[in-house]
C-alpha cells in the first residue's frame, strides 16, 4: 500500500501537481508507514501560524511587488549610472549594483531580469559591450541580491532552521549580517572583472548635476534601504516591524507620492503578492510536517552515519554539498529547494562542525548561482523568453559570470569568517 502511495506521488509530481501536495503526501505516507497518528500533520500546519517571523514574509513580498510595479527600476538605474558610470566598465558595474539592490528589494530574480533587463541590455550594447556579454550580465545578475536584507530566502531558511533546533542558536538579524560580506564580494569580483575586461571603452564624465537630478528623482525611495538596514542592525526594529515599515512606506510612496501604482491596480498587486506568499506558506507547512517525520524516523542521523563512513573530511563534504545545491538550484525554485533540503542537510552539516548561519549563506549563495546554471536554470529560460534569444546562446553568455561567482563561492565555503565576521565585533 505504501509503495503504491509513493508511486502515485511520483506520478503526481511528474504531472505537475502542486509541490505542497506532494510534500504533504510524503509526510502522510511516512507517518502511516511508522504507525504515527496523522494528527501530527495538522499540528505542524498549525504550528507554522505561531511563528512570529512568518509575518515578515507577506509584508516584504508585498513591498517587493509594489516596487516592481512602479518605475523604481528606472530611477535606480539612473542614480547608479550617474554615480559610477565614469569608472572603467562603469555601465557593467551599474548593472551589477542596480540588479543586486533591486533583487534584494523585490526578492524575485525573474522580476529583476524583466524590469531592469529591458533598460540595461540596450544601454550596454549602445555603449560598446558585446551582445553576448550584455546578455550574460543581465541573466546572471538577476539573482545577485538574494543575500542582501530583506532577503526572503534567508528568512525562510532561518524559520526552518530554528524549528529544527540543531546546532548553535541564531537570529534572523545574524543571518542578514552574515550575508553582507559574501554579497559584497560577489558584486566586487564581477565589477573588477568588468573593469579590467572593458578598460578600453570610452568613459562617461562625472556630472554632479546629473547625480543631484537622479537623487531628487528617487528621493522618496532612497531612505528605504537605509531605514531597513539601520533599524534591523541597530536592534531598533524586529524583523516583523521592519517588514511592516517597509510595506507601509512602499505603499504610501508608490501609490500616493509618485502615483505610479493606481488605486485601481492596487488590489491586483495585493492579490498577486499574496498568491505567492500563500504558496510559500503551504509548502513550508508541508515541509515542517515532513521534517517531523524525518526527525521521528531518525533519517538525518542515518544519512549522516552513511556519509560519515564514506566521507570523514568536512572539506570533501562541503564540495559535494556545493555540487548538490548547484544542481538543485538549477532544477527547483529557491523556496522549494530550501524547504525540502534544509531539514535533511542542516543536522548533517552541524555534525561536521558547520555553523548553521554559515550553512545558510552557503545554501542561498549556491541556489543563487543555480538560477542560471545550465541546462535548466530558471533565469536562462526567463531571459531567453524576454529577449527572444536561443537558450544555448545564453548558456555560453553566462558561463564566464558563473566562473567568477564560483570562485567567490569557494571563498565563502572555506572561509567561514566571511559569513561569521559579526561574531568578532
Amino acid at each position: 500500500m505504501i509503495f503504491l502511495g509513493v508511486g502515485a506521488l511520483i506520478v503526481m509530481a511528474l504531472c505537475g501537481a502542486p509541490l505542497f501536495v506532494v510534500i504533504l503526501g510524503g509526510a502522510v505516507l511516512g507517518f502511516l508507514a511508522t504507525g504515527t497518528d496523522l494528527v501530527n500533520v495538522a499540528i505542524e500546519m498549525d504550528r507554522i501560524a505561531d511563528t512570529p517571523l512568518l509575518v515578515a514574509l507577506p509584508l516584504f513580498t508585498f513591498a517587493g511587488y509594489i516596487l516592481a510595479e512602479a518605475k523604481t527600476s528606472q530611477r535606480l538605474m539612473e542614480l547608479v549610472n550617474a554615480l559610477v558610470g565614469w569608472m572603467p566598465g562603469g555601465l557593467a558595474i551599474v548593472g551589477f549594483v542596480a540588479c543586486a539592490f533591486f533583487t534584494a528589494l523585490t526578492g524575485a530574480s525573474g522580476v529583476t531580469i524583466v524590469a531592469l533587463g529591458a533598460l540595461l541590455l540596450p544601454m550596454l550594447i549602445r555603449s560598446g559591450y558585446t551582445e553576448r556579454y550584455s546578455l550574460g550580465l543581465v541573466t546572471s545578475s538577476g539573482s545577485l541580491g538574494l543575500l542582501i536584507v530583506p532577503s526572503v530566502p534567508l528568512i525562510l531558511y532561518g524559520v526552518i532552521a530554528q524549528q529544527l533546533n540543531v546546532g548553535q542558536s541564531f537570529s534572523i538579524q545574524e543571518l542578514f549580517l552574515a550575508g553582507l560580506v559574501p554579497a559584497l564580494l560577489m558584486v566586487v569580483a564581477l565589477s573588477v572583472w568588468a573593469a579590467v575586461r572593458h578598460r578600453h571603452l570610452p568613459l562617461t564624465p562625472f556630472d554632479l548635476g546629473r547625480v543631484w537630478k537622479a537623487v531628487k528623482a528617487s528621493g522618496w525611495e532612497l531612505p528605504l534601504p537605509f531605514v531597513i538596514l539601520g533599524g534591523i542592525y541597530s536592534g531598533y526594529f524586529a524583523i516583523s516591524e521592519a517588514a511592516a515599515m517597509t510595506a507601509l512606506y512602499a505603499l504610501v510612496v508608490e501609490v500616493f507620492v509618485y502615483r505610479e501604482v493606481s488605486l485601481k491596480r492596487l488590489p491586483t498587486v495585493i492579490r498577486e503578492s499574496m498568491v505567492m506568499v500563500g504558496s510559500i506558506i503551504l509548502i513550508l507547512g508541508g515541509a515542517l510536517a515532513l521534517t517531523n517525520y524525518f526527525v521521528q524516523a531518525e533519517i538525518p542521523q542515518q544519512v549522516f552515519e552513511f556519509i560519515n563512513l564514506q566521507i570523514s573530511n568536512p572539506i570533501i563534504f562541503l564540495i559535494l554539498l556545493n555540487l548538490l545545491l548547484l544542481l538543485l538550484g538549477a532544477m527547483l525554485d529557491i523556496f522549494s529547494a530550501t524547504v525540502i533540503m534544509v531539514p535533511l542537510l542542516l543536522p548533517i552539516a552541524v555534525k561536521y562542525g558547520i555553523h548553521p548561519v554559515h550553512l545558510g549563506i552557503i545554501f542561498v549563495a549556491n541556489l543563487q548561482i543555480g538560477y542560471f546554471t545550465p541546462p535548466i536554470g530558471m533565469n536562462l529560460f526567463i531571459a531567453s523568453y524576454r529577449f527572444n534569444k536561443p537558450i544555448v546562446e545564453l548558456y555560453t553568455a553566462t558561463l564566464p559570470f558563473m566562473l567568477v561567482l564560483l570562485l567567490v563561492l569557494v571563498l565563502i565555503t572555506y572561509v567561514p569568517q566571511l559569513s561569521l565576521w559579526y561574531q568578532y565585533l
